[in-house]
């Protein structure tokens, strides 16, 4: 199918196409992948012995050895990941990701030398190679970028037992995590008929416009994860002191938290606005919230009504229309916008059915910069999918303006990694209120647009909140209903008198799987949806002047540090009024949800 296909042809939900990774799992295709593997990491092997006299030239060489090597591990890993992720109960697909993880921590243990060479080596030495390694800033970045984590680098045999204790330790058990919840099923009654759901179906009753069926769908969800609660919870608690241990204790990492804000390459000092100006402005939400119960004729928000429609319709939209729609938002602001995201389709790499056993929620996967990115969704025809699919290709966008830099520096830091996909939401909200003039339906526009900012601002640094607080809990000998009581606290906290709390919701966060899988990273959402609000205002204000700084930003990629990058976009995210000013929109859009209530 070419991209001109896509934007002009109906398109229905399907699997995605894997073989430009693999053409298939079997064994005697991955062999022959590892062969070449093998050989390009032997002679890399040798390489160690240049070390000591190597100069700026050579240096740039071994990295781009390096690359290559990393290339082959990351178009491996990937298929055995997207495998599993499209099927998790499938015995292939988990023997052949866990055999591939076990072949890549031993490689990457052989090559591991290098990374270490380079961070512990002397700064004198370090500059002087550095300055020769000018002619290719991607490589020089990289390599700079290296020398941030030294003061929190082991020597070389510390850190291959942590890759391998990784792969068989935690990586398992996060395995196992992903396993039991994805295999979960739920069973709920419509219409005198008994309907077994994913998790992602049953999330599809949670918007709809009947409350009984928003309550059946939230008592459902708890029956069956509060059953699960006691098993993940354990697992949780190990993932906890797996990270403590391993980065506080060897590392010398200051806390839990400081290990994703050197990842992030985030100051310390931006992270702690953030979430204390978010904490500051929860009645911003509140206020949302109590607004939103009299809409719906209630005296009080229930929990299970948080995500609501106004609207009195359950009709669904189709897969094809929902495609052609994000395409032509993404046009109406950029040509190259909507061929890139084009490009997901036409070459077959996303999926978006819903099935049993497929992985929940919705990701973008990047595997290198000259392979378009594979996309999954879990596509229900409800309007929030529609939002979660331009979401998704947004990213895909973001990874493909940065196409032009290397493995090692296309991908942008988490916290900026959500620029283009809160920007393409941003952007499909504002056209369909362009096109409105009925009061009801640009409420309903105007206040779906504030439950998403709620669940990717508000909800995202409550997260961190109770992470940050869970992780001294349980450090501290914490028992699991302790835990439980903290995330209850946490909710009473973000909500206030505005919702009215049931105590099974105690056990939400057991179902969340990014602080089991990427500790503390869903501040990056909070991060992102603020400076896309800000950056938005600057677009609305100024379109043309606006957009050419903004793609130059997108087309960094990870080739610059975030804070560099932000301030030559005019951005102080260690300033509190910058993060303040993102809350100060929000209330403009309850603003003028008051004024429609008025008219």
């Amino acid at each position: 199918m070419s991209i001109a296909d896509v934007i002009s042809a109906d398109v229905a939900p399907t699997g995605w196409d894997l073989s430009e990774l693999l053409p298939d799992g079997e064994e005697e295709t991955f062999k022959g992948r590892l062969a070449e593997l093998e050989a390009a990491v032997v002679l890399f092997e040798d390489t160690r012995r240049e070390l000591a006299t190597l100069e700026g030239p050579r240096l740039l060489e071994l990295v781009s050895e390096y690359e290559s090597i990393l290339s082959r591990m990351h178009v491996l890993a990937a298929y055995g990941s997207l495998w599993f992720a499209s099927d998790t109960q499938s015995e292939a697909a988990l023997a052949f990701r866990s055999h591939v993880e076990q072949v890549l921590t031993k490689m990457q243990n052989r090559v591991l030398f290098f990374s270490i060479w380079w961070k512990n080596l002397e700064e004198d030495p370090a500059r002087e190679l550095l300055a020769g390694c000018g002619k290719h800033p991607d490589r020089a970045f990289f390599l700079s970028e290296l020398r941030r984590f030294r003061a929190f680098t082991l020597d070389e045999s510390r850190e291959q037992l942590i890759n391998l204790k990784d792969t068989d330790g935690v990586g398992g058990l996060l395995t196992v995590y992903s396993m039991l919840t994805d295999r979960l099923q739920f069973v709920l009654e419509d219409d005198d008929k008994e309907l077994t759901l994913t998790r992602d179906e049953l999330m599809a009753w949670v918007m709809s416009p009947e409350a009984q069926k928003r309550e059946a769908a939230y008592r459902e969800f708890f029956r069956v994860f509060s059953a699960e609660a006691t098993v993940l919870g354990q697992i949780y608690v190990h993932r906890v002191r797996d990270w403590h241990n391993e980065n506080v204790g060897l590392r010398d990492y200051s806390s839990p938290l400081e290990v994703r804000n050197v990842s992030n390459d985030v100051p310390a000092l931006a992270v702690d606005r953030l979430l204390e100006v978010s904490r500051a402005n929860a009645e911003v939400f509140r206020r949302f919230f109590r607004l939103k119960a009299g809409w719906l004729g209630v005296e009080k928000l229930r929990r299970c009504d948080l995500y609501a429609p106004l609207a009195k319709s359950d009709a669904k939209v189709d897969y094809s229309l929902a495609v052609r729609s994000v395409l032509d938002t993404f046009a109406d602001f950029d040509e190259s916008f909507a061929k890139s995201a084009a490009r997901v389709f036409a070459e077959g790499h996303i999926d978006s059915e819903i099935r049993p056993g497929k992985r929940s929620g919705a990701f973008c996967a990047t595997v290198l910069p000259s392979l378009t990115p594979w996309v999954l969704v879990n596509f229900a025809g409800k309007m929030r999918d529609v939002a979660t699919l331009a979401h998704e290709l947004g990213h895909a966008v973001h990874s493909m303006l940065a196409e032009s830099h290397t493995v090692l520096t296309q991908h942008a830091s988490l916290p900026l990694a959500e620029t283009a996909s809160v920007f393409g939401e941003m952007l499909m909200t504002d056209g369909l209120l362009a096109s409105q003039s009925d009061p009801l339906v640009r409420r309903e526009l105007l206040a779906s647009a504030v439950d998403d900012i709620y669940a990717t601002v508000m909800r995202q640094s409550y997260f961190v909140l109770f992470e940050r607080a869970a992780h001294q809990a349980i450090l501290e000998g914490a028992a699991l209903d302790d835990v439980h009581e903290l995330y209850l606290e946490n909710l009473h906290e973000q909500f206030g008198d505005s919702v009215d709390l049931p105590a099974e919701f105690r056990h939400e966060w057991v179902s969340i799987p990014h602080i089991y899988s990427t500790p503390f990273y869903c501040y990056s959402y909070s991060f992102g949806q603020l400076l896309v609000l800000s950056l938005y205002r600057r677009y609305r204000q100024d379109p043309e002047g606006f957009k050419p700084g903004y793609l130059r930003l997108l087309a960094y990629g990870g080739s610059a540090r975030p804070e560099e990058m932000l301030l030559e976009a005019g951005v102080d995210i260690t300033d509190a009024a910058f993060w303040q000013a993102g809350f100060d929109q929000v209330s403009e859009l309850i603003d003028q949800l008051e004024e429609l209530e008025k008219a």
